[in-house]
């Protein structure tokens, strides 16, 4: 059964951020940031977060790394040959490749099982939907086993229509990233610089990583996220428990790091060291039982995010937050404005 966010609004054209800040002549940490703490919202400058950060908080932040993950190709068909981009989405762990083809920046859903797409020195074969009620994602035999050295050889970051043109891989990077998996970028954290990071940690505010690498995100509206691979260190979960326990707040920066702690709580409420695929989905009838805040980008209407940010902070919150950033003019998507959401 789809469940619907409570937060209710309709985004602009307009405010669809279309290149990232620095084409904007901003720094990565000038973006706007809206903090939501209650019935309190303040607007200020991601540079600032320190204000409304305390000596003892939790950041937990998404060491994953983003793939070139589209490749263009032919996707040969018994109907004759068609021009396709494959978006690589997902690693399995037998080998295969969850992918999604699309082409002038729609999906194509007419594939059927055995259908070969040619990419640059290699087949990819389309083997089995990967959801049985749709054919938009496919399991795929991959053209080679080391796709991510292919990925960088031969692909391009994933894009939608409202990016104006073609930005490097390493505009789409966070300064976290270090275990490269993730098919489009974890991108809450992209506003973080290596100065405020440091700033941050002399203020007294605690830094731990988590991995979550993300699936294509063109299936989020009204859709339940799907299944992905997650880690949560043992020295994390050890952190998150300690600073709770001394009453220190633990921050997520990204809807990917609340999925992934909150994926690691054990039945008395501690954190453990856990890994491997989540299939969590955090809303009205499973609410974040450890997260306190978030930092996160604005999403797009009807996304399962606004459901998760609605289980950490309560819909009221959420939609008070969405109708002052719509009337200040946040930008919205990877490279737009941020914003922190505390309970």
């Amino acid at each position: 059964m789809t469940v619907h966010p409570h937060t209710r609004f309709v985004l602009p054209d307009s405010l669809n951020a279309t290149e990232p800040p620095e084409a904007r002549g901003l720094a990565r940490d000038q973006v706007k940031l809206l903090v939501a703490e209650g019935s309190t919202i303040t607007h200020t400058r991601f540079d600032r977060i320190g204000n409304h950060l305390r000596p003892g908080d939790l950041l937990l932040v998404n060491t994953s790394g983003t793939l070139a993950a589209a490749v263009d190709g032919t996707w040969i068909t018994g109907a004759g040959v068609a021009r396709v981009v494959v978006h690589f989405s997902t690693a399995l762990d037998d080998g295969n490749w969850v992918v999604e083809l699309r082409n002038g920046g729609a999906p194509m859903l007419g594939g059927t099982a055995g259908d070969q797409v040619e990419l640059p020195r290699g087949i990819l074969t389309l083997l089995a939907p990967y959801q049985s009620e749709s054919n938009r994602l496919w399991r795929a035999k991959p053209p080679v086993t080391d796709m991510v050295g292919y990925l960088q050889r031969h692909g391009r970051p994933i894009t939608y229509s409202y990016v104006n043109k073609q930005w490097p891989l390493a505009s789409y990077q966070t300064v976290f990233a270090r275990d490269p998996g993730s098919a489009e970028m974890p991108s809450a954290a992209r506003p973080f610089s290596f100065e405020l990071v440091s700033r941050l940690a002399a203020q007294g505010v605690l830094i731990a990583p988590i991995t979550l690498h993300c699936g294509v995100s063109s299936l989020e509206s009204h859709e339940p996220p799907l299944p992905e691979r997650y880690d949560v260190p043992e020295h994390t979960a050890g952190l998150v428990n300690w600073v709770k326990g001394n009453g220190g707040r633990i921050v997520a920066v990204g809807t990917t790091a609340v999925r992934a702690i909150e994926s690691a709580v054990a039945a008395d409420g501690s954190v453990v060291a856990a890994r491997g695929w989540t299939d969590l989905v955090l809303g009205p009838d499973h609410p974040a039982a450890v997260v306190d805040g978030l930092i996160t980008g604005m999403h797009a209407p009807e996304a399962s995010h606004l459901l998760l940010l609605e289980s950490v902070a309560g819909g009221g919150t959420v939609q008070q937050a969405y109708d002052a950033a719509l009337h200040e003019r946040y930008l919205w998507h990877e490279f737009g404005d941020s914003c922190l959401i505390l309970r």
